[in-house]
């Protein structure tokens, strides 16, 4: 029942090499399947994603978005209210540079997408 502003839980998918396509580059967000406020949630993946991208240069790698993501166990443990979301910031294996050597612009990204969840709340 953790109350919060927002939830964002960071991750960075796989470091092996992916036959994908595309390829497997860029980065994804995602919120709870079951989500009890899925207008707000679809707002913070919005902000994060576009700020992200902007930030990082990376694109959206919307097909790679799993199960895993969108029924992550976070996002049971906090209150139906708390506004969440998951971001896998790049696939280490062809983004291991901007992830590992910029991490200034993920972090960038992140903080920003944030920022326009919250201040443009209703």
């Amino acid at each position: 029942n953790y109350r919060a502003d927002v939830l964002v839980s960071l991750h960075a998918d796989s470091c092996d090499p992916i036959d994908a396509d595309p390829p497997a580059t860029g980065f994804k967000v995602a919120r709870s399947v079951a989500s009890a406020i899925p207008t707000t949630e679809d707002r913070l993946v919005t902000c994060l994603t576009q700020e992200y991208a902007k930030a990082t240069k990376m694109v959206f790698h919307e097909n790679s978005i799993t199960p895993d993501m969108t029924s992550y166990h976070s996002f049971t443990e906090i209150h139906a209210d708390t506004p969440a979301a998951i971001i896998e910031t790049g696939f280490l294996y062809l983004d291991y540079d901007i992830i590992v050597k910029q991490p200034d612009l993920p972090a960038q990204g992140i903080a920003n997408g944030i920022l326009c969840f919250l201040d443009n709340q209703p």
